[in-house]
């Protein structure tokens, strides 16, 4: 009476198609020990510690935090200037926080001046915040783009002129 239907039994072409996601579960692609990055998100600061003294120039598209001392240009992204590091240089950044010691002109978008900086220079910026107990000796200039212009190379003395010989002239 009742017949045994062929229609609810796997296929040769399902029996392959099943036993294909086993196999290549049981082979790992790659060792076991390797690491593997779960997301790809803003990487974290670089971190100048108190210890460290830099003599050059630092440059990143990245996020900067600087406790020891620096004798040079730093550009990135955020700067943040910790209250025991001194930068002697021009600072050129989106972003500045400072609370330690700078020499030099600082170019910023934003930039913050908290009660423990000691800023000698002239500042740039398109924001400025100077907190009570802040030292600053420069001055202060307000530009749509301070960034603008900030990597055109600094204009040397003109050199003297050398004496002409009066006989090249003839």
């Amino acid at each position: 009476m009742f017949s045994k239907s062929k229609i609810h039994e796997p296929g040769p072409k399902a029996a392959a198609e099943t036993e294909k996601p086993k196999a290549e579960t049981s082979v790992p692609s790659r060792p076991m020990g390797d690491f593997v990055p779960t997301a790809r998100g803003k990487p974290a600061a670089s971190v100048l510690s108190s210890d460290l003294t830099v003599v050059g120039n630092i440059k990143t598209t990245g996020d900067v935090q600087v406790e020891g001392v620096v004798e040079g240009d730093i550009r990135a992204h955020l700067l943040t200037v910790g209250e025991t590091a001194t930068i002697k240089g021009e600072i050129i950044a989106d972003d500045v926080v400072i609370n330690g010691r700078v020499v030099g002109r600082v170019r910023g978008l934003k930039v913050r001046l908290t009660s423990t900086a000691r800023v000698e220079g002239d500042i740039i910026h398109k924001t400025i915040a100077i907190e009570s107990g802040a030292h600053f000796e420069g001055s202060v200039q307000r530009q749509e783009d301070p960034l603008q212009g900030a990597g055109a190379p600094k204009l040397a003395p003109p050199a003297p002129a050398a004496p002409q010989d009066p006989a090249q002239g003839l």
